[in-house]
């Protein structure tokens, strides 16, 4: 598959049809603008992304950024779009069971709720949002293996932040074998629990969806959105002259 270089990493040059057919297993993340900026500081974070199955450009932001670099991703697909898609694509095919990791207590079982209302058949087998710093609790971390190895899923959303949720699947996946697709897919658990909403279509087609969620909760994102992401076109401005290097290589 070819891919698309934008800073320090390589995106997947595919269309989002194309990773529904295609993707059978493997580790699903899905990098946008501020993960990219997380992404030249962070070793480990790093060196998790380079070695997932799949990377898919999250951003239109990205898509733009990738035309003046030269060499255009196919398309934007947002894990908070792509994860209904994905779970529909797959309504009638009762192999796949899905297990939801993450957001506040009770929302990942109204999501689970929602989702098996709207597909028609319990396709979401099990649902549990962990507590403030699970990562680091052994116990709790043994109840999510055997909650997950129990439920029979076959399909792991972990929503908890980046990159402390592609940290935990890096970390903890060899406990879950019988788990064929592990997605970091952030605040998707609160989207289809309807706790949040997604900013209307248009909104999204501008590339205008992270203006619409500092809108919604300004107090949470006014630092990530217009402190720490705003090194991110300073590090494109680099690669766009050829001077860009990565932090992490010789």
């Amino acid at each position: 598959m070819n891919k698309i270089k934008i800073l320090n990493i390589d995106i997947d040059y595919i269309t989002e049809q194309e990773l529904l057919e295609r993707m059978k297993n493997g580790v699903l993340i899905t990098p946008n603008v501020d993960q990219l900026v997380k992404l030249q500081k962070d070793r480990d974070f790093y060196n998790i992304v380079n070695k997932a199955e799949w990377v898919i450009c999250d951003s239109r932001i990205l898509v733009i950024c990738s035309k003046l670099l030269g060499n255009p991703i196919k398309e934007a697909i947002p894990g908070s779009g792509f994860f209904p898609h994905f779970y529909m694509h797959h309504k009638d095919d009762e192999n796949c069971k899905i297990f939801l990791l993450g957001a506040m207590d009770g929302v990942a079982i109204k999501a689970m709720e929602n989702i098996n209302s709207k597909v028609g058949r319990e396709i979401v087998v099990g649902a549990y949002s962990p507590s403030y710093g699970f990562e680091k609790k052994q116990d709790e971390n043994e109840n999510i293996y055997r909650m997950i190895n129990d439920s029979g899923a076959n399909v792991v959303l972990v929503g908890v932040g980046c990159p402390k949720q592609e940290k935990w699947i890096d970390a903890h996946k060899d406990k879950m074998p019988n788990v064929d697709i592990w997605m970091a897919l952030g605040a998707t658990i609160d989207f289809e629990a309807g706790n949040i909403k997604r900013a209307p279509v248009w909104v999204q087609k501008i590339a205008m969806e992270w203006f619409y969620r500092f809108l919604k909760e300004p107090k949470r994102m006014f630092k990530r959105y217009f402190v720490d992401d705003i090194k991110f076109f300073w590090y494109l401005g680099k690669q766009i002259l050829g001077i860009y290097k990565n932090p992490f290589e010789k």
